[in-house]
């Protein structure tokens, strides 16, 4: 019976996170889930407090990142990206999906995989329609890219670090073995995409001329600083999210500095108003439903894999990290992510591996990569399409599935052979 109703309940979350009626929030029915096995007994309260503590610091991450990447935003970073893009690809729609590849990727690694959904799939839009392309390549581009491109830094999504902290990986040390499949897996994804959208890219394009944009330096500076931070961090016991707060930081602190310096600026009656909204926008761009939401979620799992369902997935995954180990352990997590989506099935994947890096590792490459297959996969591709509806641009389903049938199989078969490879290399095991 407990494995029915907790099965039941992260089920009613998650139809209710896709469905989002009255365009509430997820944690709207997360969290009385959460409060619900808590109190029937199902989750025992130490047990949901250490749950608590153990997702706090990754919680705190995807809050500070979220905060840095509309800082980012507000500079002109993706504007500056779409810019270059437009100017690169010299009116070609091929060569635009080539930077647009490259860009989607670089942003992914860096600002995590809902900078990609969130700030950079509109540019692309306004980018494509600059130079005349049918922006329906570039912008699928993006959802894939948001999902299959996170393999290659801890901080490259929320998984990532879930998975980094229950199996104790360092920064550079999980860097090193996911960057060949990272790669790879882009590589792949690439090729098909060229293949898929042949008659897209064949479109002539009409370029029109845009105003130059300047690089924002300061913003661009910061950030590879913030990136660096990352690494130099791991030695020193330092949370990455401590890292992605002082980069917040340090932008937001020049954006109130610049604006007090501007004429009226020392008007505290005037620019109190203006100073309340600038305070809101941060707040709203930290996203405190959505961190309740993985909070409420992770106590919900917690409850099913104390079930007779998380005996049965504990049954069903590897115990070895050779190469048919690793394949079988990314195909099932790409199975449940795709099921239950992406996040509850990191959450049920990585404790029983946590002793096995090789392990962890091929379970992110089934949570990432697997989502593309299907809108459930992961909450960014949901957010994704809400981002082309909000365009008019809507996505079609069969196509959409169509090229994931294409891309996943295909990137998971060569991101597994990659990591074999590296895990090999590195004498990881």
């Amino acid at each position: 019976m407990s494995t029915a109703v907790t099965v039941a309940l992260l089920l009613g979350v998650l139809a209710f996170a896709v469905a989002r009626p009255w365009r509430l929030p997820e944690a709207a029915a997360a969290v009385p889930a959460a409060v619900l096995v808590i109190a029937s007994g199902l989750v025992p309260w130490p047990a949901a407090v250490h749950e608590l503590m153990l997702l706090g610091p990754t919680v705190g991450f995807l809050a500070a990142i979220l905060v840095l990447a509309h800082l980012a935003d507000t500079e002109g970073v993706f504007r500056y990206a779409g810019a270059a893009a437009a100017r690169y690809s010299g009116g070609s729609p091929r060569r635009l999906l080539a930077v647009v590849f490259a860009i989607a990727a670089a942003v992914t690694a860096v600002l995590s995989l809902d900078a990609t959904i969130v700030l950079l799939t509109p540019i692309v839009f306004a980018t494509a329609a600059g130079v005349g392309a049918r922006p329906k390549p570039h912008v699928y581009a993006c959802t894939h890219l948001a999902n299959s491109a996170s393999l290659l830094l801890p901080v490259s999504n929320l998984t990532n670090l879930l998975a980094v902290a229950a199996s104790g990986l360092g920064f550079l040390t999980f860097a090193k073995l996911m960057a060949l499949p990272w790669l790879a897996v882009i590589a792949v994804e690439y090729l098909i995409f060229r293949w898929f959208f042949a008659d897209d890219l064949a479109t002539p394009a009409h370029p029109q001329p845009a105003a130059p944009v300047r690089a924002p330096r300061f913003a661009l500076t910061v950030l590879t600083a913030t990136l660096a931070g990352f690494a130099a961090s791991e030695p020193l016991g330092i949370h990455p999210a401590w890292i992605a707060l002082a980069g917040a930081l340090i932008l937001g602190g020049r954006r109130a500095l610049r604006r007090s310096g501007t004429p009226g600026g020392s008007d505290r009656v005037t620019n109190h108003p203006t100073r309340l909204r600038e305070i809101w926008s941060l707040v709203v761009a930290a996203n405190p439903a959505f961190c309740a939401f993985v909070f409420a979620l992770g106590i919900v799992v917690l409850a099913v894999s104390r079930t007779g369902f998380g005996a049965l997935v504990d049954r069903l995954t590897p115990h070895h990290a050779d190469l048919p180990g690793l394949l079988a352990m990314a195909a099932l997590a790409a199975i449940l992510a795709n099921l239950l989506n992406n996040l509850p099935a990191t959450l049920m994947l990585v404790p029983p591996v946590a002793h096995t890096p090789g392990l962890v590792l091929a379970v992110l490459l089934g949570v990432n990569i697997g989502p593309n297959l299907t809108y459930v996969g992961s909450l960014a591709t949901l957010l994704w399409r809400q981002v082309l509806h909000a365009h008019d641009h809507s996505p079609a389903t069969g196509e959409f599935l169509r090229l994931g049938a294409l891309t996943v199989p295909a990137g998971l078969a060569v991101a597994v052979a990659a990591l074999w490879l590296g895990l090999r290399v590195f004498g990881v095991s």
